[in-house]
């Protein structure tokens, strides 16, 4: 019976799958057909990868000159930001020479704090020297009338007396 069973399963595999033979001309036309199809797949393919390359040249020129732009920009800015506070500096100096009548160009302080401390003390030397002592009274020694040689004359003579 096992025989019988097995006979019948044997039978029936080769009665569901026929063998076909096909000769070399038609194999060649299938294979030549799926090698079309996945021709057409790749069909433009290196013209996309041109534009690709281009597409990617340009990008790199385009990131050096956005590069080149950035670095403009913050030299530009740094320029800004230090003409800022030049400007900030010189008119604390400004202000604290007007208020202590000492001239700005003295001033190198940076904050209104250290140009009116550097103030005070030029205000304190200038000050404390005061002006020369003239031993003459300060009074105009010149006459329309006497020569040079004759207030010389004058002030030696005062001067052995």
């Amino acid at each position: 019976m096992e025989e019988t069973n097995t006979a019948q399963a044997g039978a029936n595999e080769t009665q569901g799958t026929e063998v076909k033979t096909i000769s070399q001309d038609e194999l060649n036309k299938i294979v030549q057909g799926r090698v079309a199809k996945e021709k057409a797949k790749y069909e433009g393919f290196e013209e996309l990868k041109e534009k690709a390359a281009k597409f990617d040249e340009q990008a790199e020129a385009f990131n050096t000159e956005l590069q080149k732009a950035t670095e403009k920009a913050e030299k530009l800015e740094a320029e800004l930001k230090s003409l800022k506070k030049a400007e900030a500096v010189n008119a604390i100096r400004t202000k604290v020479a007007e208020e202590t009548k000492v001239p700005a160009s003295l001033l190198t302080g940076n904050t209104e704090e250290e140009c009116k401390a550097q103030a005070k003390a030029i205000l304190e030397f200038a000050n404390a020297n005061g002006y020369p002592e003239v031993n003459d009274g300060g009074e105009a020694r010149t006459t329309a009338n006497h020569s040079t040689a004759d207030q010389f004359a004058d002030w030696m003579e005062k001067q052995l007396t």
